[in-house]
């Protein structure tokens, strides 16, 4: 930590103590004056298969959970809000702030206990409600909402801990505010009703407060940051109804467009280098913008052209099959889930879960929003989670904006984004032909620890037809135990160059990395007929003996040359590791070529001289051949790896020859 982040530790100790002794504290909710801002959207939308909605409400009211890589879980309705779904530990009570939360054997696993705190399941029966007005889903509202204000009273216990949590709490809160009528709700009706909202209004009041007083800052002003901004800006906006609202309303505005702006490059590129969180800084940025929006709140035109360049991003980097690399850190964290199916990446029964569907939520919404037929053509589709947005009316606008797309737009949207280091080539872009590389020279992650970002410098990814060949391995968990996640994280995961061993950065910790890589591209021709690409990176020249790795991407006509030049001065120990899709079926011939296959599509790899290849699947020690489709779930997949020891300045050249049926 930097001597100024020290003694903001310091100082937030101290105000840690003073709180526990009562004082700095909402501990009166000052009469709320006034009514509610104005929905997202003008008329809430209604044309959906409400089927699809009231099933999901069920489910909840019968106490059936997903709960990440848990399905139908028995929780209960309503749930016992401190009690842990994975280990059914119950946290325990006292001054929030003081606990412990990552004391797994008093707490559990808190990501999942945060999980259901979040209160994405409220906004699933305020839809249900909304769009069949039957009286158990308002009544299921009710009674989650005061079964957590009686078991999660201000500030105890561990819901009190972590202002992102609280903001997460109220953006689904203020959904489902305006879902369930409002002001004119009639869960506010007659003496009992009044009561009620005064419970929840004292709450949300308590939650602006905390948030107010504890943001994340100095290597934790991450989409932490952005996301405590979110909420509390949404919820200032929705209800203005104390002296402090407008404060608070000001103070995260500022905090919200300064750190859209500082937590991406220009060029739309998220500084963690983490996709997921990409997505999760768009959507926050998104669903802020359309409140700001309908309340008269003017959040910039720098703030809205920042959103737009992140939603080229993920168009550009996305495969004709709709198909987005995992690179980075990804934990389906979700800021309100607006579709209770597969439009919202999440499942319902088991199978394979389409990652790709957020991401092309996002570029549904953006293309209306920004008049961009390329970004609406990459979604495919107008979502359930874009109409609810938007209203009902848009649907046929994006019919119109997809139909008036011309052949002009069968290319990415663009090929190199230099800021955030991320290179696309290929050829055949958006057809059943596509061949689509993305490659990584860009930094390791955001601010002094890269909390989210993996030791991947100079890895790419592989699809073809549509169809991931090589990929980038994911995340698996961030509780899943230090062998695991430093797996996960490291260089060996990536499709690169492992020397002696070795991550490319120094692994500090599940959220830390130390002597950060720093990678650059030399030289960019993405338009000639050979593409090529040169970038190094220096996390080898820690070594005694330092080792310096280039490498070039030459594409031509189906084929991919990869040269890994080594620069250094003695013996080294050198891995090359190639990940496959778990679909593939990868065979290894004649002890030189490597063949994957899958869905129509082959790519045939030629070891370099010098090195021997091997194909691994699940190995447990060292891990190798993996791949997590999921968070917390971990699947074998084929990794290749070409192996050997060099002596002094070495090049290796692995040719791919891809062919598409």
């Amino acid at each position: 930590m930097s001597a100024a982040e020290v003694g903001f530790r310091v100082r937030r100790k101290v105000q840690g103590t003073v709180e526990r002794a009562g004082l700095g504290l909402a501990l009166q909710t000052p009469p709320a004056a006034g009514t509610s801002g104005n929905a997202w959207v003008a008329v809430l939308p209604s044309h959906f298969d409400k089927s699809l909605y009231t099933r999901a409400a069920d489910r909840v009211l019968d106490g059936v959970f997903d709960v990440f890589a848990l399905h139908n879980l028995d929780l209960g309705f309503p749930p016992r809000w401190n009690v842990d779904p994975k280990t059914r530990i119950q946290a325990p009570q006292g001054f929030g702030k003081s606990i412990d939360y990552r004391d797994v054997g008093r707490v559990g696993d808190v990501k999942y206990l945060w999980e259901i705190n979040r209160h994405l399941e409220l906004v699933t029966l305020a839809q249900a409600w909304h769009l069949t007005g039957a009286e158990p889903y308002a009544h299921g509202c009710r009674t989650l909402l005061d079964s957590w204000f009686a078991q999660c009273p201000y500030p105890q216990g561990v819901n009190w801990c972590v202002s992102l949590e609280h903001a997460v709490r109220l953006v689904n809160w203020a959904f489902a505010w305006f879902l369930l009528g409002g002001e004119r709700s009639t869960l506010f009706t007659g003496a009992q009703g009044r009561e009620f909202r005064q419970r929840w209004l004292s709450s949300i009041y308590q939650h602006c407060h905390f948030i107010a007083r504890h943001w994340s800052r100095h290597s934790s002003a991450n989409n932490h940051l952005l996301g405590e901004a979110t909420g509390l800006f949404i919820a200032a906006t929705v209800w203005p109804l104390w002296p402090e609202s407008k404060r608070w309303s000001a103070r995260a505005r500022w905090e919200l467009t300064r750190g859209a702006l500082e937590q991406t490059f220009p060029d739309g590129v998220n500084r963690e280098q983490a996709i997921w969180y990409h997505h999760a800084v768009a959507d926050m940025m998104l669903l802020a913008g359309l409140f700001a929006r309908r309340n008269g709140i003017d959040l910039g035109g720098d703030y809205w052209r920042r959103l737009e360049a992140m939603l080229s991003f993920i168009a550009s980097i996305m495969d004709v099959g709709g198909h987005v690399p995992a690179i980075g850190d990804a934990d389906e964290g979700v800021l309100v889930r607006l579709a209770p199916e597969s439009a919202d990446g999440r499942r319902r029964q088991p199978g394979p879960r389409d990652a790709g569907a957020v991401f092309r939520s996002l570029l549904a919404t953006g293309g209306l929003l920004f008049g961009r037929p390329e970004l609406a053509l990459k979604a495919g589709r107008f979502d359930d989670k874009s109409r609810w947005l938007l209203g009902d009316e848009p649907a046929e606008s994006f019919e119109l904006l997809t139909g008036s797309a011309g052949e002009e737009l069968k290319l990415p949207v663009q090929r190199a984004f230099p800021e955030g280091g991320y290179f696309i080539l290929g050829e055949a872009f958006e057809t059943d032909r596509e061949i689509r590389i993305v490659a990584d020279a860009g930094p390791l992650g955001y601010l002094s620890i890269a909390a989210h970002g993996h030791a991947d410098a100079l890895a790419f990814t592989l699809s073809a037809g549509g169809k991931p060949l090589l990929v980038d391995t994911g995340t698996f968990g961030y509780g899943a135990g230090t062998r695991w996640r430093r797996h996960f994280k490291g260089t060996s995961a990536h499709n690169t160059v492992v020397v002696d061993g070795l991550d490319q950065s120094d692994y500090g910790g599940s959220f830390l990395w130390l002597n950060h890589a720093q990678a650059q591209a030399q030289a960019v021709d993405l338009t000639g007929e050979v593409q090529q690409l040169v970038a190094v990176h220096n996390g080898y020249r820690r070594l005694p003996d330092p080792v310096m790795h280039r490498r070039t991407w030459q594409y031509h006509a189906a084929t991919l040359t990869i040269i890994d030049e080594l620069v250094c001065s003695g013996r080294h120990d050198i891995e090359i590791f190639w990940h496959f899709a778990p679909e593939c079926s990868v065979s290894l011939q004649a002890a030189a070529i490597v063949v994957a296959e899958r869905d129509g599509v082959r790519a045939e790899l030629a070891c370099p001289d010098g090195l021997a290849a091997t194909v691994v699947k699940g190995q447990e020690q060292p891990p190798r051949g993996w791949f997590s489709s999921e968070f917390d779930v971990k699947v074998p997949t084929s990794t290749a790896v070409f192996a050997g020891a060099i002596h002094g300045n070495t090049t290796f050249r692995s040719r791919f020859r891809i062919s598409v049926a």
